[in-house]
């Protein structure tokens, strides 16, 4: 029998829709549940199929993991699955792509507003009973970079244009895009970002990536601008954020991807008061499984009968 498990460091009721939905579909699978990594060790050298988020695991899962034929990762990102040292190349890697535009764009317009109000204050001088005013920051007329042109980007550009922002792109490929005013080169940073009030990391994590936001971007960008990051946080050179936040040169920061994750609780970044903290939420909304689920039950129904080679989203490696 085909043993799947389902590695998911989530709240119960949303881990129970991935494992009851699939257990009433495949009554044929034998379908394990576990929440974190440090569990798999009763099921993973049986298991033909992993499912989880790529940041979820690491390379000693998937040592173990003696019999694993295909991982479905429930995500984008798979940098943090394939770059695993232990993981054969015989293993097909799967992912989710196409559901992330809504989410992550209400995502990073969340951050801007957040930013641009200074809301964490305002919820600090609500816990303090403490009636304070200040001005905000207005999202119309100002200019935003978005670094990393895919389908997610393409969404977020006609919102913001929508409130009357200005749109640049960056991309690996230097092309003309719907939605935005100008698109530079990733060659071209350097020079896109000395006007910008906002620039939002979107770009997939590689090599070609890391760290593609350093000290010399930060530098570069105005004291009154603020960064973003929804990529991952493998893009930004964090002591380079944290000085930049901490010496003024730019006016804050908004979060949701890491280096290390979960952030440590004595990392710089949770007591910065111009940086807020999001915990890797950005895609991840109430509908996620019923919009993800077809996708790992078509794929399922193919590795079963062997059509391997027409499984969707499968991951060149």
């Amino acid at each position: 029998m085909t043993s799947v498990l389902i590695l998911l460091a989530m709240p119960a009721e949303t881990t129970k829709q991935y494992s009851s939905r699939l257990r009433a579909t495949f009554p044929q699978l034998t379908i394990h549940l576990v929440d974190h990594h440090s569990k798999v060790g009763p099921y993973i050298a049986s298991a033909d199929i992993l499912m989880t988020f790529g940041p979820m695991i690491n390379d000693q899962v998937v040592r173990q993991a003696a019999n694993l034929k295909w991982i479905q990762a429930l995500g984008t990102g798979v940098d943090n699955l394939v770059d695993l040292p232990s993981l054969s190349r015989d293993v097909i890697v799967t992912n989710v792509q196409g559901i992330h535009g809504a989410p992550m764009s209400e995502a990073a317009i969340m951050a801007m507003l957040a930013l641009g109000r200074d809301f964490p204050r305002t919820v600090r001088n609500q816990d303090r009973h403490l009636w304070e005013r200040w001005p905000a920051r207005l999202l119309d007329g100002k200019k935003l970079g978005i670094l990393g042109i895919g389908a997610i980007a393409e969404g977020l550009a006609p919102k913001c244009k929508a409130f009357g922002m200005t749109v640049v792109g960056i991309s690996s490929v230097k092309r003309t895009v719907a939605g935005f005013d100008r698109v530079y080169g990733r060659d071209e940073l350097l020079a896109a970002v000395p006007d910008l009030d906002y620039l939002v990391a979107l770009t997939p994590y590689s090599r070609a990536t890391h760290h593609v936001v350093d000290a010399s971007i930060f530098s570069a960008m105005k004291p009154s601008s603020y960064f973003i990051n929804l990529a991952r946080g493998g893009v930004v050179d964090e002591g380079a954020l944290i000085n930049a936040l901490e010496s003024g040169q730019i006016a804050g920061a908004a979060l949701d991807v890491f280096n290390d994750e979960p952030l440590p609780q004595d990392h710089p970044f949770w007591s910065m008061k111009n940086v807020i903290v999001t915990a890797h939420l950005g895609g991840f909304y109430d509908g996620y499984a019923d919009r993800a689920l077809p996708v790992v039950e078509e794929n399922i129904r193919r590795f079963l009968a062997g059509d391997t080679e027409n499984m969707i989203n499968v991951v060149k490696r």
